[in-house]
């Protein structure tokens, strides 16, 4: 999950634009403006119907989701959105991105930088010289630093059971480089999607995924094997990074990873792209997929919250419904569907002051606000309906600072890594996660030299003859996800039974048994108000208590336990 933990140098810059918000209320699209929404249809209405009503409207549909009944439409009319939530064949409406409103040379605003900063993939801090690592002859040559398959006993367990190529695993991500020499031999490229289209400028004219013509295809339509993000790839390498005498091993080695890209490229995941790429999954016969992130704009979702105007509560809900929609579709199925629990180390069970709502402006002059958040709003997809919601720990398996929590909202807990998890309290990036990076970002990024090496410490080097691969340290319940996820896959493997397509399957709600069932109970600390201490780079220390509520069996900081690998298939 992206867009929490922020690089410690844009604080001064992030706590000005606090101290001067924008305007909260969106102005109103003008009338040449062409908007796309999301237009979920009621249940059992028939399609026609809900198209006519859509026509009536001013709308135009632009691709239809049959299965879950979700179109994605785009329209002229200022007035649309009300003018189809009137119709009976119409459940519901939300904004999806604004179109051709803004001038090809619209300036990128500071509001807009600090927004990119804040969606740095869980990367925090910037390193000042290479790392240096020896190859590993017994294991893969990275070993040493993956702590993280150490805590879940995933390398004993690959003795008895490293995965089945036959179980596929959906990244509903940002990409997946396919080409990545740690990544290539597991990924299916046949069967990967891009859901996504590039948007260079959201409706304030800041910058979003960039000109399309700056792309290297020249096209907002990316390959479905490409990452210009490197989340995704990170996740896909976590899961099923190959035993192959190069760099790191997934949790779950021998397993299909399938890349159905839901996310844009600079991080933003949307409600169509979501439902699209569950319902296609589910189709596919994906065993495993797993979400790291947050269904934009909305970091959490109110029906009933007076802090929203009518019409905003109208499209969360819709993105409620739609969402459900999509994820009961994958979870009959037999997709085990596997999120992220979020980084604002919040409580998600208790009341929450969110002010990054909405983070994307899909009309003219909207802009994140205040908003005091009751505990019934929903965070989609994690708290969605079968759902596995995985909190973060850290090497000492505390969970981690940034991680959020909440008794009966986390479902168990995996490594996600914590860099001021140390004796001193003091950043050391090594305690974060390190898996695959695309070549191609870290050369954009000038994290390598000229002769491809290192520059920065969050990336890692490996070679095995003249094949190079790179890695990088992240931290976040992004990346304890995937490990969760991968524990699945090691269930379906060993305890599923041959489908008709030739791969394997498992009920989901039996995975998920299994996966609780085997997970090592965790206490909550004593006392359970744990208070955090980091001394950040600058010398500053910050401190945060968070109350852990629960007993051993289920808690709100570990839920039924940490994920293990070895209890899951022995």
């Amino acid at each position: 999950m992206r867009r929490v933990i922020v690089v410690a140098a844009t604080a001064a810059l992030i706590a000005a634009i606090a101290a001067n918000p924008a305007q909260a209320g969106p102005s109103q699209a003008s009338p040449e403006t062409t908007t796309q929404y999301v237009v979920l249809y009621k249940e059992g209405a028939a399609a026609a119907d809900a198209q006519k009503a859509i026509e009536a409207a001013g709308g135009s549909v632009l691709k239809v989701n049959t299965e879950v009944g979700v179109a994605t439409v785009s329209t002229q009319n200022p007035g649309f959105a009300d003018a189809v939530r009137a119709a009976g064949a119409i459940e519901g409406v939300a904004h999806d991105r604004s179109i051709g409103s803004v001038p090809k040379s619209a300036r990128v605003s500071d509001a807009s930088r600090a927004a990119e900063l804040s969606r740095a993939i869980e990367k925090e801090g910037r390193g000042h010289g290479p790392v240096k690592r020896g190859r590993n002859a017994k294991a893969e040559p990275l070993s040493d630093l993956q702590w993280d398959l150490k805590q879940i006993h995933a390398e004993e367990a690959h003795k008895y059971e490293k995965g089945d190529k036959g179980v596929l695993v959906a990244i509903l991500d940002t990409g997946v480089d396919g080409s990545h020499p740690d990544i290539a031999p597991n990924f299916n490229r046949a069967l990967s999607r891009n859901f996504t289209v590039d948007i260079p400028v959201d409706a304030n004219g800041d910058e979003v995924d960039g000109p399309c013509e700056d792309e290297p295809d020249q096209s907002c339509n990316d390959p479905a094997d490409v990452d210009e993000n490197g989340h995704g790839t990170h996740v896909a390498s976590s899961i099923a990074s190959p035993i192959n005498n190069l760099g790191v091993t997934g949790v779950a080695p021998n397993v299909t990873v399938v890349n159905l890209r839901a996310g844009q490229d600079s991080g933003y995941f949307f409600l169509q792209a979501t439902v699209d790429a569950l319902t296609y999954a589910g189709d596919i016969g994906v065993d495993v997929a797993n979400m790291s992130y947050y269904i934009d704009p909305w970091l959490f979702n109110c029906t009933d919250n007076p802090a929203d105007s009518p019409e905003d509560r109208a499209e969360q809900a819709t993105i409620i419904a739609a969402a459900q929609r999509a994820l009961d579709y994958a979870h009959r199925k037999g997709v085990t569907l596997v999120a992220a629990a979020g980084n604002q180390a919040a409580d998600y069970t208790k009341t929450y002051n969110d002010s990054s709502s909405p983070n994307f402006a899909s009309v003219p002059g909207e802009a994140p606000r205040a908003r005091t958040i009751p505990a019934s709003c929903v965070s989609m997809p994690a708290e969605g309906q079968h759902v596995i919601s995985v909190s973060s720990t850290g090497i000492s398996k505390r969970k981690a600072y940034y991680s959020s929590f909440g008794n009966d909202y986390v479902d168990v807990a995996s490594p996600g890594g914590d860099v001021y998890d140390t004796p001193g309290n003091t950043r050391d990036v090594s305690k974060a996660t390190l898996s695959a990076y695309p070549k191609a970002l870290a050369v954009a990024n000038g994290e390598i030299d000229a002769n491809g090496e290192p520059t920065v410490d969050y990336v890692v080097k490996d070679c095995k003859g003249s094949t190079c691969a790179y890695y990088q340290y992240l931290q976040g319940t992004s990346m304890a996800s995937p490990r969760a996820a991968g524990v699945a896959a090691l269930i379906v493997s060993k305890y599923g039974i041959r489908d008709w397509r030739g791969g394997k399957t498992m009920l989901p709600d039996l995975v998920e048994a299994v996966l609780k069932g085997t997970a090592t109970k965790t206490p909550c600390p004593t006392p359970p108000a744990y208070t955090y201490t980091r001394i950040l780079p600058s010398g500053q220390t910050v401190t945060a208590t968070h109350t852990c509520e629960g007993s051993f069996f289920s808690n709100g900081f570990y839920g039924k336990g940490i994920v293990d690998a070895l209890r899951a298939v022995r």
